[in-house]
């Protein structure tokens, strides 16, 4: 099959000819349609955080496609099945997260495109007890980025407890935070979106929904933003890759409202104790969201309510579609399209 493989770390992935997995007993063997690309992937590509994928790696984990083999002992899904390729390939099953509906914090747990190979490739293995039907009415291009960037997003909403007529903020509109806006919108939300001044994000964030966009110098976004919401949102999705946007998002929540990281900057959070404890303020990072969590991320798109800004490429793209990640030129989300 052919793949998009890393075999050394800060170099251009490599267009090879790799063999097609054999599923194991519990595993789909999954003839791919379309891959989302996700920062993540550029992470695994460049061996940026402290656990680094073994090399050679095919990255990949928003991979849709249709189940042509299956293990022995896969029950629950059949030949023909169109599935997804998500973040959490598996986990153990019996640890105290994964018993109480945590999967994604089981510390045995492997991850697509990173611990094993993902969705870079024409075929990919999964798990099947991990794995998600997508339901027929969802394009499979728009289903692509949902089993990451959706289901990151709409998780991250559940955890702020921001409520229908709320206010909650998201900072940073990319390939992230515009599905973010979206979500909130179907949630009932009230949305402010946060972006760098004068950036064309803006510009995305009206069009999915946002109520306002704040557009304006970095370091007045939380006062603009308490102006404008009666002494701040109740929540703050922060998407965003840099430190500084994390200090302007703890300045603009109300008392006892809660910020909840997503983004992974590579440098450390001031918090002031002082204030968090006399303001009641909460930070919970959330990291994807679990099947269940997916199940409902996929239903906003079946019933037409999640509409992803979606460039379709090929795989032989891949390394400049990372060169345009890194220069900030992506629009939305990039989809790698299989199909002739």
């Amino acid at each position: 099959m052919k793949a998009a493989v890393v075999t050394e770390f800060h170099k251009p992935l490599e267009i090879k000819q790799m063999p097609i997995p054999t599923p194991g007993p519990e595993d789909v063997l999954v003839k791919m349609m379309v891959t989302g690309v996700c920062h993540t992937d550029l992470h695994a590509v460049h061996g940026d955080w402290p656990v680094k994928p073994q090399l050679p790696r095919i990255p990949g984990h928003e991979g849709i496609g249709e189940v042509v083999a299956l293990g022995n002992n896969v029950k629950n899904l059949k030949l023909g099945d169109i599935v997804g390729i998500p973040w959490l390939h598996t986990a153990c099953g019996y640890c105290e997260y994964c018993i109480t509906g945590r999967e994604t914090l089981c510390e045995s747990q492997q991850n697509s495109g990173y611990s094993v190979d993902g969705s870079f490739g024409e075929y990919a293995l999964m798990d099947a007890r991990y794995t998600i039907v997508v339901p027929s009415e969802v394009d499979p291009i728009v289903a692509a980025p949902l089993f990451c960037a959706g289901v990151t997003t709409y998780k991250a909403l559940k955890v702020s407890g921001v409520k229908p007529g709320e206010w909650v903020s998201i900072v940073g509109v990319g390939g992230l935070g515009h599905v973010a806006i979206q979500y909130a919108k179907a949630m009932g939300m009230k949305v402010i979106g946060v972006v760098p001044p004068n950036d064309p994000s803006g510009k995305l964030a009206k069009e999915c929904g946002a109520d306002l966009v704040y557009d304006g110098p970095g370091d007045q976004a939380g006062e603009w933003i308490k102006e404008r919401t009666q002494g701040g949102v109740q929540g703050v999705i922060v998407t965003a890759v840099a430190k500084a946007p994390f200090s302007q998002a703890l300045k603009s929540i109300k008392r006892g409202g809660k910020v909840v990281p997503v983004g992974l900057p590579p440098e450390s959070m001031e918090i002031s104790i002082f204030d968090t404890v006399l303001n009641g303020h909460e930070i919970a990072g959330s990291i994807v969201g679990t099947r269940k969590d997916l199940i409902e991320t996929l239903d906003f798109a079946r019933n037409g309510q999640i509409k992803p800004v979606i460039t379709v490429k090929k795989l032989e793209e891949i390394n400049e579609i990372f060169d345009d990640m890194l220069a900030g030129k992506i629009n939305g989300r990039v989809v790698i399209d299989y199909r002739d």
